[in-house]
C-alpha cells in the first residue's frame, strides 16, 4: 500500500513533525506485521527520525547543520543559491524504514519521524509505503 500526504513548510530551515500523519495511514493499511517506508521526492529535504520532546533539539539540529555547512560558498550556488540545501539534504537522506508490529510503528519512547526543510517555504510531498 501507498499513499502521499503535503507538508508546508513555513521558513527556510523548518524540521517539522509527521509521526501522526504517518501512524494514520499505518492503522488505515490495516498491516499487522511489516515495513513502513517514509520518502520525501525532493533534493532539498530529508526525512530523519530522532528526539522532538524538546523543541531546542529541532533547532540545533538545524544549527549544528548550517554550522557545518554554511550557506553562499558552494559551485552549485551559482545555478540557484541552494547548494548547501543539496548537500545538507544528501547528508541527512530522503527516507527512513520503520517497523510494523500490532498495526503500529515501532518507534521508541522519544522518537519522531520528521520531514527536514532545508530550502523553504516550499510544499512538500512525503511518500509512505507499507508492505
Amino acid at each position: 500500500m501507498q499513499r502521499e500526504f503535503e507538508i508546508r513548510s513555513q521558513r527556510k530551515f523548518e524540521v517539522v513533525d509527521i509521526t501522526t500523519g504517518v501512524a494514520a495511514i499505518v492503522a488505515d493499511s490495516r498491516i499487522d506485521e511489516g515495513i513502513c517506508s517514509v520518502y520525501v521526492p525532493h533534493a532539498t529535504a530529508a526525512i530523519v527520525i530522532n528526539e522532538n520532546a524538546d523543541p531546542n533539539l529541532c533547532t540545533d539540529l538545524l544549527d549544528a547543520l548550517d554550522t557545518l555547512i554554511p550557506d553562499g560558498v558552494w559551485r552549485h550556488d551559482r545555478i540557484d543559491g541552494n547548494g548547501a540545501a543539496h548537500i545538507k539534504a544528501a547528508i541527512l537522506g530522503p527516507g527512513e524504514t520503520v517497523p510494523v508490529r500490532r498495526g503500529k510503528l515501532v518507534l521508541g519512547t522519544w522518537q519522531s519521524l520528521m520531514l527536514v526543510d532545508l530550502d523553504g517555504p516550499r510544499r512538500r510531498r512525503v511518500v509512505v509505503t507499507i508492505r
